[in-house]
């Protein structure tokens, strides 16, 4: 396929021919692509409205509130799994980007995903895992972010660096959905599969191993955190940073108002930054999460250019 959209479109059509059902779990303010079916399971997208009546919107950004994170989420697809049963959908599903990613990051703690896929693959649902933005080892502890859950997916999506910048996406899952899909209607891309496509997914494969890439991801992920949690101790309107090797968000609030997220300072400071040569993007419910996703292969002197440029604009953009 070329596209995460594609690749995400098609996991549905998987499920929903596999268990017979139409009900999707996802998260509040997830993003999975822009074909008509993935758009309804994308909430991030919704200008206004309510979701359709299949589809049920887990509250991720109240996790980092939880005492125990991993039952409260398992918890929530309960709920959400007896929610659709309740309107007559029943659940296909459970769709996560499994660090996050338009959600604003939520990495820990490893394994907090366990729970709630063994509750869901008990009731009969499939766990479709995107990693079209943190799987080829962006979080430095694995291959793929579900690796760091401890869990089997039945179905992963994958897109974006496969093909480092080619128009390239793929999907696995087990033989047997597969079988059930070819069977219903099976498959057909005119530019899916090209001898280009193969030819830059198998170099980005090789680079991967033969740089280490993954290593470097959690060796400058490590110092990146360390840095930014420094600079959180030094600026009061930094509430938070988190993620995982080189897939890591900072959360902006207005101390002048109890705290509150504060998406116009996230907005400028991305805009500034961005003056000064810096390329990062926002993420989450409110708005006010920077989503910081550096290159792989970046070096040391790299990230200390980027820490010097966002300290930079963090004065600039001060209220």
């Amino acid at each position: 396929m070329c596209t995460g959209s594609e690749s995400n479109d098609m996991a549905l059509r998987l499920a929903r021919g596999w268990t017979g059902r139409q009900g999707i779990i996802v998260t509040e303010a997830a993003y999975h692509g822009n074909t008509a079916a993935v758009t309804e399971v994308s909430p991030s997208s919704y200008k206004q409205g309510t979701p359709p009546d299949h589809v049920h919107i887990l509250p991720i950004s109240r996790m980092s509130e939880q005492a125990d994170p991993a039952a409260w989420f398992a918890e929530q697809v309960r709920f959400g799994i007896e929610q659709l049963e309740a309107r007559g959908h029943g659940c296909a599903a459970l769709l996560v980007d499994s660090i996050f990613s338009s959600d604003g990051i939520y990495a820990d703690p490893a394994g907090f995903l366990k729970p709630a896929v063994e509750l869901l693959q008990a009731r009969g649902g499939l766990f479709i895992s995107d990693e079209v933005q943190p799987g080829f080892g962006r979080t430095g502890q694995g291959m793929w972010g579900f690796s760091r859950h401890g869990v089997t997916p039945d179905v992963v999506t994958m897109g974006k660096p496969m093909g480092n910048g080619f128009p390239m996406s793929g999907l696995a899952a087990r033989e047997e959905l597969l079988a059930v899909l070819n069977a219903d209607v099976g498959y057909f891309n005119t530019f899916g599969g090209s001898p280009v496509a193969v030819a830059a997914g198998t170099a980005v494969l090789d680079v991967i191993a033969e740089e280490d890439l993954m290593a470097n991801a959690e060796r400058q992920g490590e110092y990146f955190k360390r840095q930014l949690q420094d600079i959180q101790a030094r600026f009061e309107e930094v509430s938070d940073v988190r993620g995982a090797g080189l897939f890591l968000g900072l959360d902006l609030c207005d101390p002048t108002r109890d705290g509150a997220p504060d998406a116009q300072r996230t907005t400028a400071l991305i805009n500034d930054l961005k003056r000064n040569g810096v390329l990062i993007g926002g993420a989450g419910k409110s708005g006010s999460t920077l989503k910081i996703r550096p290159p792989l292969c970046i070096e040391r002197s790299e990230a200390d250019l980027f820490l010097d440029r966002f300290e930079q604009s963090l004065k600039a953009t001060a209220k």
